[in-house]
C-alpha cells in the first residue's frame, strides 16, 4: 500500500465510540493523514464547523445528543457548510438507512463498519473524484 502524505488535508471524524475513533485515526495516520479532529456527536460537529472547515467529514449515524441524520438535516435546512463531502461509516446495514443517507446532498458514500484499508482507499478515491 502506498503511503500518501497529506498533512494539510483536514478530516472531521464524527463518532461516539472511542475504540472506533482510535482505529480510524490510526489507519488514516498510517496513510499519512494527520490533520484529523474527532468529535462525539452531530452537535459537537456543528460547533467545530463554526470555526473550522474540513476537507472531508466521516460521519456515524447512531450517536447520542444529535445523530448523523439530524446533523445532515441541520446542514441542509440551514445551508450550512455545503460542499464538504461526507462519508457515512456506520454499523447500520439497514437498506432504509443507506437510502436515506445517500439522499443528502453532500453524502458521497455509505460504508459499514469496521473501516479497513480497502474501505479507506475507496473513500480517498471517491473524494478525489468529487
Amino acid at each position: 500500500m502506498v503511503k500518501e502524505t497529506n498533512n494539510l488535508y483536514r478530516i472531521l471524524l464524527v463518532e461516539d465510540d472511542d475504540v472506533t475513533n482510535f482505529i480510524t485515526i490510526s489507519k488514516l495516520s498510517n496513510l499519512g493523514f494527520t490533520n484529523i479532529k474527532a468529535v462525539e456527536n452531530g452537535q459537537e460537529a456543528i460547533d467545530y464547523l463554526k470555526q473550522h472547515l474540513p476537507d472531508l467529514i466521516i460521519l456515524d449515524i447512531n450517536m447520542p445528543i444529535m445523530d448523523g441524520f439530524e446533523f445532515m438535516e441541520y446542514k441542509e435546512d440551514n445551508n450550512y457548510c455545503t460542499g464538504i463531502p461526507i462519508i457515512i461509516v456506520t454499523s447500520s446495514g439497514r437498506p432504509l438507512d443507506k437510502e436515506k443517507a445517500l439522499g443528502f446532498v453532500d453524502v458521497i458514500d455509505y460504508l459499514e463498519k469496521p473501516l479497513n484499508y480497502d474501505k479507506i482507499q475507496q473513500i480517498l478515491l471517491k473524494v478525489k473524484k468529487k
